[in-house]
């Protein structure tokens, strides 16, 4: 997939390298200005890119960037572009109050905005930069915004709680509640809650190459886990983590691994609580009540 925006990038002025890059909607041009370009930090200017997203990983920061901006915009769903790579292609920047700088520049800035009677802060020293700060997508809630990396794909209707994260590459396909880890290479169906404190396994994780989801109208609970995907209308109770090689009974008394559940709808994993065993029976979302449509009208 051939794509070619309009962008513009911060360059670190002593290295000449680039710090980030910023690519608005409709390959507007329109420029943007910080205090640290202000005092010869950094220095602003647009530019074009053409890439292609499918046949290769990013090359540049430049092209690493507008493959985030392509996810955070909706315009692809994670897991459609070709992201290997990326961490080589950004480099570590530290995300200040007066703009992006390299994180030795960080005290050199903060004397030279004192004129400006400017408290410098540094919200993070990464490689990925927060998503709101670049994308803004419509009909969501953040409710700490440090927590959703540029590169998030959040759909509309999608409620991110205080203790939810959602990385690069990852995210929701439809209104659902995350208040728990959403790691690359995930995606969450629609109608679907990622419990307080709960984590599903990613590509960047102990899955490696392997690609975990969440399906539709299905509850991951509080502090559970999982290392396998998560079929529609499922459920995982809370405090219980299901990897792969889980040994897991079914209702017949046959005992399999997990692995061979992965995926499957209308299962509900639990832990005996006399035996300890882990458990799946049937059922449906209707155990757990689906979501409330209330909190997820986000206009």
């Amino acid at each position: 997939m051939i794509i070619k925006r309009k962008g513009h990038r911060y360059i670190d002025v002593e290295s000449g390298k680039t710090l980030d890059a910023w690519f608005p909607l409709e390959s507007q041009e329109i420029s943007r200005s910080c205090l640290a370009e202000k005092y010869g930090v950094v220095q602003g200017e647009s530019f074009e890119l053409e890439v292609d997203t499918v046949e290769s990983g990013p090359t540049s920061a430049e092209d690493a960037y507008l493959r985030l901006h392509l996810l955070s915009e909706r315009s692809v769903q994670p897991n459609q572009i070709n992201l290997e790579g990326v961490f080589g292609a950004l480099p570590n920047v530290a995300w200040t109050s007066a703009g992006p700088v390299f994180p030795e520049q960080v005290n050199r800035l903060r004397s030279l905005v004192s004129q400006e009677h400017h408290h410098l802060q540094v919200s993070s020293i990464d490689k990925f930069p927060r998503m709101s700060d670049y994308v803004v997508p419509v009909g969501v809630r953040i409710a700490d915004a440090d927590r959703v990396r540029l590169g998030a794909h959040l759909a509309s209707g999608t409620t991110v709680m205080h203790e939810g994260f959602v990385n690069f590459n990852a995210g929701t396909l439809g209104p659902s509640m995350v208040e728990g880890r959403v790691t690359p290479g995930v995606v969450v169906g629609e109608h679907s809650d990622i419990g307080a404190g709960s984590s599903i396994m990613g590509t960047l994780s102990g899955g490696g190459k392997q690609i975990n989801q969440i399906g539709r109208n299905a509850l991951l609970g509080a502090n559970a886990g999982i290392g396998i995907s998560l079929g529609d209308d499922s459920i995982v109770e809370a405090g219980l983590y299901v990897t792969a090689g889980t040994k897991v009974k079914l209702p017949d008394g046959q005992v399999v691994s997990a692995r061979e559940l992965s995926g499957k709808p209308n299962l509900l994993f639990r832990r005996n609580s006399q035996t300890g065993v882990v458990e799946v029976l049937t059922t449906d979302s209707t155990r757990w009540g689906g979501l409330n449509e209330s909190l997820h009208s986000n206009d």
